[in-house]
């Protein structure tokens, strides 16, 4: 793609020289009787010339935070909080007070309970000890992956929005939903066969519809394309109320987080540092349980050891196995993905040049301009692919 747009860009360059030179023998020329003609053909010339545009990325995505509702200071308490299961404690002795403003984000190994920590911040799950106290007027958004089972699947993006606000006019809630790309019959039609992506999509637009003062944000963008990610990334960088993100997506931490907590051992301690920090804290970590179990004394049981070198062997080779055929087919769609793109440069190319319009090979127009949107139509497939690829890759790691 980024190599589309650097030949998109050449084309646009290249042409806003051929309208510079142009230009400057119009102007130069067309007041004076003997280059009159001269002057007027090449201003024919620059009117049959088609524009390119600029290289940009366009997004069909344009949303924003609605203004908050008016919030409380605090908005939300814990004290000495535990949280978990009878015969499975999680988390112990958590306090934490959330402010009007606050962007906080959680870190942790998987499973360390930073789910666990964000339900029982959304009053989803109750403390097994300790008090949860909410600031009078708190208006919660919570958003988790149950958000999309609690979708309705016989029901369109447009009807979820007026069950929840039967009070708008229908063309304003439609024109909120096109910011979330749900424009014409797509706003209208039942969300039961959306992907995971567009109904992750609707889930945020009735979470942010609510005015939220509190946002709880656990995995806001597993399945989301890489635009929608950078565009809820700069709505949540505008959103003013307080916040509070599990995410295994750095690029949207480092950009919305003002400080980060640190979920470890059953304990929640303030992580003074940052993404890169908390890096060199997770390798730190890993050394030292290497080193750990390399020790005698703590691994006396020889046989508890292959067992546990065995689980792992066989962890990885299921791992590998998922692996292999998403990889199989990432390698065969990156190999048409080279010539497809060659050949649309070089029909982007020819088709921006003003001489085939008026040359021999005129006639070929249509066809070419055919071929062309075949091959953005196999382009655009392909990327989408291959982004999935790459998401299905990133959930099964190789070691």
């Amino acid at each position: 793609r980024a190599e589309r747009l650097s030949q998109q860009q050449a084309l646009f360059d290249k042409q806003q020289r051929e309208r510079a030179h142009l230009q400057k023998y119009v102007d130069r020329f067309r007041a004076k009787a003997t280059k009159a003609r001269q002057a007027q053909s090449r201003i024919k010339a620059l009117e049959r010339m088609e524009v390119i545009a600029a290289a940009h990325i366009d997004t069909p995505f344009n949303f924003s935070f609605r203004p908050c509702t008016a919030a409380p200071d605090p908005l939300l308490q814990i004290e000495a909080a535990a949280a978990g299961y009878v015969d499975k404690p999680i988390l112990a002795g958590m306090d934490l007070t959330i402010r009007p403003g606050e962007r906080i984000g959680l870190l942790g190994r998987n499973g360390a309970g930073k789910s666990t920590l964000i339900k029982l911040l959304s009053g989803g799950l109750k403390p097994t000890a300790g008090v949860r106290r909410e600031g009078k007027g708190l208006e919660l958004g919570y958003f988790a992956q149950h958000a999309l089972e609690s979708l309705r699947p016989e029901e369109s993006a447009l009807q979820h929005m007026l069950r929840l606000d039967p009070q708008t006019r229908e063309q304003e809630l439609r024109n909120y939903l096109g910011g979330f790309d749900f424009n014409g019959d797509m706003a209208t039609t039942a969300c039961g066969p959306f992907s995971g992506g567009e109904k992750s999509r609707l889930a945020l637009a009735l979470l942010i519809w609510n005015q939220p003062n509190l946002l709880l944000l656990d995995e806001p963008t597993n399945h989301l394309d890489l635009e929608m990610r950078h565009a809820l990334t700069l709505a949540l960088q505008d959103y003013e109320g307080g916040m509070v993100i599990v995410s295994h997506d750095r690029a949207l931490l480092r950009a919305t987080c003002d400080r980060f907590l640190l979920v470890d051992d059953g304990r929640l301690t303030p992580f003074d540092g940052d993404l890169d920090d908390y890096k060199s804290w997770l390798a730190q970590r890993r050394s030292a349980e290497a080193a750990a179990a390399q020790c005698p004394d703590k691994a006396a049981d020889k046989a508890s050891r292959k067992a546990e070198r065995e689980a792992a062997a066989a962890d990885r080779q299921a791992r590998l196995a998922a692996r292999r055929p998403l990889l199989r087919e990432l390698e065969q769609l990156e190999k048409k993905l080279k010539p497809w793109t060659t050949e649309k440069a070089a029909l982007d190319e020819r088709l921006g040049s003003p001489e085939l319009y008026t040359g021999p090979d005129a006639g070929e127009v249509p066809k070419l301009l055919k071929r062309q949107a075949e091959l953005a139509e196999r382009l655009d497939e392909a990327e989408l692919r291959w982004l999935e690829l790459h998401e299905a890759l990133e959930a099964i790691p190789a070691d």
